[in-house]
C-alpha cells in the first residue's frame, strides 16, 4: 500500500491512473476561437447568400408562430371581422352612453303624438304610446346587449369549467355530466325559458340572465369536453405528465390553451343567440317588462299598428338584426381564424 505522502513523481502507475479517470479543464479561449471559426464560415459571404439565409430565418420564425399569432394574421386581414367589430363597438358604445346620440327619455310619452310620422323632433316617429321611437331603439340596446353579454359569459364559465374537469379526469364525473347534459338537451330553450319565466313575477335583466345560464350551459359543457379530451391525447402532454407535471399545471399550462378555441368561437356565436332569444321572450310577454326599455317590448306593441305606422316595427327590427348578424359575423370570423382545417 503506497504511502500518502509518497510524491506523484515517485509513484508512475499512480499517476498514470489519476490521470486516466481526471475530468480534463476545457480550454475557454481554444473554445471561443473555434466557435468564432464556425460562425465566420457559416456566415455567406455573397449577398445572394445572406438573402437566401434570410429567407430561411424568415421561413423558420413564421413556423414557430403560435395558433393566435396566426388567427389574428388572418383575421386583421379579413373584411368580415373588422365591419363586425367596427358595428359591435358602435353598438357597445350605444347602450352605454346612449345621451351622447339622443337626449330624449324613452319613457317620455305623450299620448296627444301618438303614430306620428318622422320629423325633427322625432327622426322615426312616434308609436302608438307617443313615445319617441329613436330614443327606444337607443335605449333597447341596453338590455339586449346586456343579457347576451352576461348570459354569455355565465354559460362559458360554467359549461368550460363543468365540461373541462369531465374531458380531464373521466370516470363517473364524466359519465354524471354527460347524462346531465343529455337531460338538459332534451329541453327546448325557447321553451324551457318560457316554462320558467312564466313561473315567477319578477322579470328583471338579471333574472332572465340568470334562466338562460341554467338553459345554455350545457352547449358549452359538450364542447369543452370534446376539446379536453382531444387536447390531453396529445403527445406534449404526455411527455408533460412523464416530466412530472400536476394535473393542475397541465390543465392550465398543455391543455386549456390549445382548447379554448372552440370555446370561444362557439361562446361568440351563441351571445347573437342569447340577444335574439331575449327579444323574442320579450316579445312573448314573458321576458322583460316595463318599464324596462327592450327591442323585444317595442316589436310586441307595434304588432297591432304596423300597418298604419310601419316604423314602429320596422326601426326596432332593424336594430336587432343589425346585432344578431353582427355577433354571428364576427364568431363565423373567429372560427375561420382559428380552425387550421378552415385555412
Amino acid at each position: 500500500m503506497p504511502d500518502q505522502n509518497t510524491d506523484p513523481a515517485d509513484d508512475p502507475m499512480g499517476t498514470e491512473v489519476h490521470s486516466a479517470f481526471a475530468t480534463p479543464t476545457p480550454n475557454l479561449a481554444s473554445m471561443e476561437s473555434e466557435q468564432l471559426v464556425e460562425r465566420e464560415q457559416l456566415e455567406p459571404e455573397d449577398p445572394e447568400d445572406k438573402d437566401n439565409l434570410e429567407d430561411r430565418d424568415d421561413r423558420q420564425r413564421e413556423r414557430a408562430r403560435s395558433l393566435w399569432q396566426d388567427a389574428w394574421r388572418d383575421l386583421r386581414g379579413n373584411w368580415i371581422f373588422w365591419v363586425s367589430s367596427l358595428v359591435i363597438v358602435f353598438l357597445v358604445i350605444v347602450a352605454i352612453w346612449p345621451g351622447l346620440f339622443t337626449s330624449t327619455s324613452p319613457l317620455a310619452c305623450n299620448l296627444s303624438n301618438s303614430l306620428q310620422g318622422s320629423s325633427s323632433a322625432h327622426p322615426f316617429g312616434t308609436d302608438n304610446q307617443g313615445c319617441d321611437i329613436y330614443s327606444r331603439t337607443l335605449h333597447g340596446a341596453r338590455a339586449s346587449i346586456t343579457v347576451g353579454f352576461f348570459a354569455t359569459i355565465g354559460s362559458v364559465l360554467v359549461g368550460a369549467v363543468l365540461g373541462g374537469l369531465a374531458g380531464f379526469f373521466g370516470g363517473w364525473w364524466d359519465a354524471i355530466l354527460s347524462r346531465i347534459t343529455d337531460i338538459f338537451f332534451g329541453i327546448p330553450l325557447l321553451l324551457g325559458a318560457m316554462v320558467f319565466l312564466t313561473a315567477i313575477d319578477s322579470h328583471s335583466v338579471w333574472i332572465v340572465v340568470a334562466f338562460l345560464v341554467i338553459l345554455g350551459w350545457p352547449q358549452i359543457a359538450r364542447i369543452a369536453r370534446g376539446s379536453v379530451i382531444t387536447a390531453k391525447q396529445q403527445d406534449y402532454v404526455t411527455a408533460a405528465r412523464a416530466l412530472g407535471a400536476g394535473n393542475s399545471r397541465l390543465m392550465l399550462r398543455h391543455i386549456l390553451p390549445n382548447a379554448v378555441a372552440p370555446i370561444i368561437v362557439v361562446g361568440t356565436i351563441a351571445l347573437g343567440s342569447y340577444i335574439s332569444l331575449e327579444a323574442t321572450l320579450s316579445f312573448l310577454g314573458v321576458g322583460l317588462a316595463p318599464p324596462t326599455v327592450s327591442w323585444g317590448i317595442d316589436l310586441s306593441n307595434a304588432v297591432q299598428v304596423f300597418r298604419n305606422a310601419p316604423g314602429t316595427l320596422f326601426y326596432p327590427a332593424a336594430a336587432l338584426s343589425i346585432t344578431v348578424l353582427a355577433f354571428i359575423m364576427l364568431g363565423d370570423a373567429v372560427r375561420e381564424a382559428l380552425d387550421p382545417k378552415l385555412r
